[in-house]
């Protein structure tokens, strides 16, 4: 009896000490722990996101993310364009007393000289056998045509010179025409870079090469190729003669300028005409200490300097006007691609769902 006893004691102790299969389970980690101690690139790579059918549900989203970024970069490549449009008019207003103020004497010098200004070097017409153009393109891309164009333009001119029996060279400024006409073994007198914000030295630079090959033979007459700024979405590949000078064309000649806006929220661009600066008016009894057509062939290269530099500047213009409009052509289409996206990977995941459920309620179906 007494054995009876112990044994039954001896089981009931064991029972006791026996574990039941969720006595020694672990509790749940807390999520925001787990978030806590993992690393931002660890987190990414072990992210669960649903599982599609096909297994791309990540890279649609990671694509998504993508697109949405190069949005945000293209927006503020616009509102740097933007800007920098801004400055190049400033400096076109901070040139344009000086402009007028030689216009005003040139014209004053030329009527008070009658024919004798055409004897001067710099307005002497000569028969043509060699013409130099002058090209303005930019130094970057992503600014839509405006180089193409510019370059194509230059093509066109130099075989239309060329059927005329016309020899011609180039003065290349702009690293993107320079890169196309070397690779094509153009003949290049020079070349020269055209930066973001030109300035008088670099167009003093560029005059005086002009007017040492056009007063040394070299050429016969200098021809400049630019893109006129029209509008924040147009603008005109155009074609001028720098070399020789016509009197009348200087002395007549009026002037526009821009000026870009934000009205209602939108960029614009407001041209205003400008009349032409009425000539200076010197009486016949003043004297000048210098001889007055020494005066006026001191003006000349003043003149084609600032011409030179306003075409800088309205180039510049053109390209960053052109770059704001690609700019936001790739940000809406960025996000036209977003939209896209995320209605496929919504679809996808709305049918990864619906399937999920399905196999849960046919696994419930099966159990009954």
């Amino acid at each position: 009896m007494k054995f009876l006893c112990v044994a039954a004691t001896a089981l009931a102790t064991a029972t006791a000490f026996t574990t039941s299969p969720g006595a020694f389970t672990t509790a749940p980690t807390s999520p925001a722990l787990n978030d806590v101690f993992t690393a931002p690139g660890a987190a990414h790579r072990t992210r669960r996101g649903i599982v599609l059918a096909d297994g791309k549900a990540n890279a649609i989203r990671d694509r998504i993310t993508t697109v949405n970024n190069t949005k945000k970069i293209t927006s503020a490549m616009k509102l740097v364009a933007a800007a920098k449009v801004r400055r190049a008019q400033d400096s076109v207003m901070a040139t344009r007393p000086f402009s007028e103020t030689l216009q005003s004497v040139f014209g004053g010098l030329i009527a008070r000289l009658g024919g004798e200004a055409a004897d001067l070097p710099l307005l002497t017409q000569r028969e043509v056998n060699k013409v130099t153009l002058v090209v303005i393109t930019g130094d970057r891309g992503l600014c839509g045509g405006y180089n193409s164009f510019m370059i194509k333009k230059a093509e066109a001119r130099y075989k239309e010179l060329e059927k005329q029996g016309i020899a011609c060279d180039f003065i290349l400024i702009g690293k993107k025409a320079v890169t196309y006409f070397k690779r094509r073994e153009y003949p290049i007198r020079k070349t020269y870079d055209c930066g973001q914000n030109p300035n008088s030295k670099e167009a003093l630079a560029i005059s005086e090469e002009i007017i040492n090959t056009f007063l040394s033979g070299e050429t016969d007459a200098v021809e400049l190729l630019y893109t006129k700024f029209l509008s924040l979405i147009a603008s005109q590949p155009s074609v001028r003669t720098l070399v020789p000078f016509s009197a009348s064309e200087i002395s007549q000649q009026g002037d526009e300028v821009f000026q870009l806006t934000s009205a209602g929220g939108d960029f614009a661009v407001d041209r205003k005409e400008l009349e032409v600066a009425e000539p200076q008016d010197f009486p016949n009894d003043m004297i000048f200490e210098q001889d007055p057509l020494q005066i006026v062939n001191s003006i000349l290269p003043l003149y084609l300097n600032g011409q030179i530099l306003r075409t800088l500047q309205e180039s510049v213009a053109s390209e960053l006007a052109a770059r704001m409009q690609s700019m936001q052509s790739a940000s809406d289409n960025a996000g036209a691609l977003a939209k896209r996206l995320s209605q496929e990977y919504n679809r996808a995941r709305q049918a990864s769902v619906t399937a999920e459920i399905l196999e849960i309620v046919s696994g419930a179906s099966a159990l009954e």
